[in-house]
């Protein structure tokens, strides 16, 4: 196998042959990624708009007696069995992989895994889809068997949905597995019809340096106020499959007649949904202006409606708008993680510079600020 040492496909082979002994059988990859709208609308029925970024998370694995993982971020070799607990950290998610596998018939004897990321835990930007994704990818090569790239992406939903036990949506692991370069995937999670859309800007992440811990928190309270929200739209005769289905000529109504934070949560839902089929149309023009302005309104539609954003996150919407970005907005679940920005070509290096500025003032320290260009999904590294 060959492969540059600073990449993460590299740096993962290193580490399975300094904690494990021996050589891989495999080397996958998947992406990180962002979405640029939709956000909170996977698991309610409506579009999102993301892409695959390049930033990668990488996994060298082979056939093994027992199961265990390691990776880079952790000293340790985490070693579980699939009938026992979910181990703690990167380890829950492999081992939340393996039993899946084995659910849908492929059966292997043991794995081990060692993984090396460039996408930040608790970004914002589907580490745990990436490294679902990338483990799920590996299993079916040791195992002999080709998965189609939906398989993969259902797969990987049913592992971090039913078995880890977070409610997400299927966007993240759909984007991980089909990403496009060059693309962006408008996707219908009610009907999971997508296309690719051409993505024709690059898009910088400004990372806020705060991690979200998604596990029975936050984003599962959401989920549970969409649907108490869902219920009492229908008791005001607005009767309808997901809430991303209610018509924006109900909002005014129902503004009048659901109590807060329902009312809050229906309106991000649906105001998001019309603005990223808008946001499709925009790409196919070519309006990033346009599409600045659709990325600021739904910052504050989280902001105010979903209170999903931070302080971080806030400042630096304010500054990038301030300072001349054509539009940014947190991506991701919230509650920490990265936000994105579509900066005028000439204007990039001043803006960012700016910005940094502003952050570090108040915050003490600068923010990690990447550009990234929209990449491929999963794959296997040679």
């Amino acid at each position: 196998m060959t492969g540059t040492q600073g990449s993460p496909a590299g740096q993962a082979t290193s580490l399975f042959r300094e904690r494990f002994g021996s050589q891989p059988g495999v080397r996958t990859s998947a992406p990180g990624r962002v979405n640029l709208l939709g956000e909170h609308t996977d698991y309610n029925g409506g579009p999102v708009l993301p892409f695959a970024i390049s930033r990668r998370t990488a996994i060298a694995a082979a056939i093994a007696p027992d199961w265990a993982f390691t990776s880079t971020a952790e000293d340790a070799v985490v070693r579980f069995s699939l009938d026992g607990p979910l181990p703690e950290g990167g380890a829950r998610y492999v081992a939340a992989a393996a039993r899946v596998m084995r659910d849908h018939g492929v059966t292997l004897p043991a794995v081990n895994f060692a993984v090396a990321s460039q996408v930040p835990l608790g970004g914002g930007l589907s580490s745990s889809a990436a490294l679902l994704v990338a483990a799920l990818r590996a299993m079916a090569a040791l195992a002999g068997r080709k998965l189609t790239l939906k398989t993969l992406a259902d797969l990987a939903y049913t592992a971090e949905h039913d078995v880890v036990g977070i409610g997400c949506g299927r966007m993240d692991q759909w984007i991980v597995s089909l990403g496009r370069p060059g693309h962006a995937i408008l996707l219908e999670t009610a009907t999971m019809e997508s296309h690719h859309v051409p993505l024709p800007t690059d898009v910088w992440v400004f990372d806020t340096g705060a991690r979200h811990q998604l596990t029975g928190g936050h984003l599962n309270d959401r989920r549970k106020e969409c649907q108490e929200a869902l219920r009492l739209a229908a008791d005001q005769g607005v009767v309808v499959p997901h809430l991303a289905d209610i018509p924006l000529a109900e909002l005014p109504r129902l503004e009048r007649s659901l109590p807060s934070p329902w009312i809050n949560r229906l309106r991000h839902v649906v105001t998001e949904t019309h603005r990223t089929r808008l946001a499709g149309e925009l790409l196919a023009r070519k309006d990033l202006d346009g599409l600045g302005k659709l990325l600021l309104e739904g910052h504050q539609s989280l902001r105010v409606d979903y209170g999903s954003t931070i302080r971080e996150a806030d400042l630096l919407v304010e500054a990038l708008t301030r300072h001349g970005a054509l539009g940014a907005r947190l991506t991701g679940a919230g509650w920490g993680g990265a936000v994105i920005a579509i900066l005028p070509p000439e204007r990039e290096a001043r803006i960012v510079a700016e910005v940094g500025l502003a952050f570090q003032a108040e915050f003490g320290r600068l923010p990690d600020v990447w550009k990234t260009t929209a990449s491929e999904g999963v794959r296997t590294e040679r």
